[in-house]
């Protein structure tokens, strides 16, 4: 009686199941509350709502516009992030289908000869046969437990993940091009303070040669003046390599071999893009690492609900029909028909834990992931803070930086000056002069610095830009255009 009862409450709940479209085993995904700041500690007053343009637009400069849109498109690790993303939607349409019936077919033709040796002949039956076989079968696993779906549920989120993954790496694609190009122009403007710092050294020289040649000076002079433009000489072979080793960064972000990079406007004239306006909460929003370790905890929650399934019993059917014959002309008739259908229903019994131990890896990645959201969310607001510091201390910097140029370079020619009419020994113009080089050098380095912080708070902010810039990496590239025209 007891057995009935607990059958019949079994069919009940199956029934139940199935008209609700099956139990759904394990948690559902709740977005886990996260702690915000609600502000920044460098909020700047002057911000627009630009986080949803193409920013990198707002230096005003052709060529930089350019480098990024051929990077967007050629880029080899944006091309690679593409195709995981196509990966992962393969792996989705597979895990999927175990949703829906499986049907198949299958043909099979054979001939054979048994051994007539100690055996009786039995009339009719001819020796060697030939026999024929086509069957069609069908199979469909019932998800009464919702394993199939939470696996389904998985996949979904890896497939979001890896296009958030695919945002990201365009997210620092922009990103590297906009500050390798700025960090170029800066590099130029220190070379041409340098080349010019060495041609004045180089006429300094000539004339302390001529001037000691008839005996107006002695040689000490002439020995400063050239220590000082060896000085400045020995500044431009590093320089020079930088510059060869950026334009190769560049050109393989480009997704070319090493080589020249076109120049634009220079790092002088460049114009700095807006501050874009956010708040805490919006960088939740639009940064794409949040945006994937959030799919990536919904699809190791989702794993849970696929681990605790496998508790239950698997309900399976299976149907089979077709023809066997020994003549291929009667194969399709009716007396060559042949048929099945079967139902099946599996479970566990005594497993050793293996089942237990899958649902306890699989809460553990859970909560490994759960860990891994709260951590990026932590370091995107710092991102964000780190970037709007060094943008408001590096235009201090840089004010400061041009105020001491400007004083160092009247200091230097009132010392000319002041040298000229005998009133200051030479190792006075020479002071100033040395103190004048670097602090240029300086500020052009600070220059671009500063320009450069500014792409640093669009790439901590993240926003609409992504998915614009996006759609540039997803236009087909001139060698693919190339390849499907051959």
């Amino acid at each position: 009686m007891r057995r009935s009862l607990v059958i019949s409450a079994l069919g009940c709940g199956i029934l139940a199941c199935g008209l609700l479209s099956g139990c759904l085993v394990g948690p559902d995904y709740s977005r886990p509350v996260v702690e915000t700041p609600k502000n920044f500690r460098y909020e700047i007053a002057d911000t627009q709502n630009t986080a949803d343009t193409e920013w990198w637009k707002q230096f005003q400069d052709p060529v930089l516009d350019e480098l990024i849109t051929t990077a967007l498109t050629n880029n080899k690790t944006v091309q690679i992030a593409a195709a995981n993303v196509e990966q992962a939607a393969g792996v989705l349409g597979q895990t999927r289908s175990a949703l829906f019936p499986q049907v198949g077919y299958g043909a099979e033709a054979a001939r054979q000869r048994a051994s007539e040796l100690n055996a009786t002949s039995i009339s009719g039956i001819q020796n060697p046969q030939t026999g024929y076989q086509a069957l069609a079968g069908a199979s469909w696993e019932i998800d009464l437990w919702g394993r199939i779906r939470r696996q389904t549920e998985a996949a979904q989120a890896n497939l979001m993940a890896t296009e958030e993954a695919r945002r990201g790496v365009v997210l620092s694609l922009v990103s590297l091009v906009a500050n390798s190009y700025l960090q170029l122009r800066g590099l130029d403007e220190q070379l041409e303070i340098a080349k010019r710092t060495l041609n004045t050294y180089d006429e300094s020289v000539k004339l302390f040669n001529l001037q000691f040649k008839y005996g107006v000076i002695s040689q000490t002079p002439v020995e400063q003046a050239m220590s000082q433009y060896q000085t400045a000489a020995a500044q431009i072979p590093p320089i020079e390599q930088a510059i060869t080793q950026t334009e190769n960064a560049i050109s393989i972000l480009l997704g070319r071999n090493p080589g020249p990079i076109a120049r634009g406007k220079s790092i002088i004239v460049l114009t700095a893009p807006a501050v874009p306006s956010g708040l805490p909460s919006t960088v939740l929003a639009q940064r794409p690492d949040i945006l994937q370790a959030e799919q990536e905890l919904i699809a190791a929650n989702a794993q849970i609900g696929a681990a605790k399934a496998l508790y239950f019993p698997t309900i399976s059917l299976t149907g089979l029909f077709g023809g066997a014959s020994s003549d291929l002309s009667d194969l399709f008739k009716g007396p060559a028909r042949i048929w099945n259908y079967a139902g099946s229903v599996t479970g566990p019994i005594f497993t050793g834990g293996s089942i237990k131990s899958q649902v306890a890896q699989a809460e553990a990645a859970h909560q490994a992931s759960l860990v891994r959201y709260q951590a990026v969310i932590q370091n995107a607001f710092r991102d964000v803070d780190d970037a709007l510091a060094s943008r408001v201390n590096l235009s201090k910097q840089l004010a400061a930086q041009e105020l001491l140029v400007k004083a160092l370079s009247e200091y230097t020619r009132l010392a000319k000056l002041q040298y000229n009419e005998g009133y200051v020994p030479y190792s006075t113009v020479l002071q100033a002069e040395q103190d004048l080089f670097p602090a240029e050098l300086n500020s052009a380095q600070i220059r671009a610095a500063q320009l450069a912080s500014n792409v640093g708070i669009y790439r901590a902010i993240g926003g609409g830009w992504v998915t614009e810039a996006t759609r540039i990496a997803d236009k087909p590239s001139a060698s693919a255009a190339d390849q499907k025209s051959k």
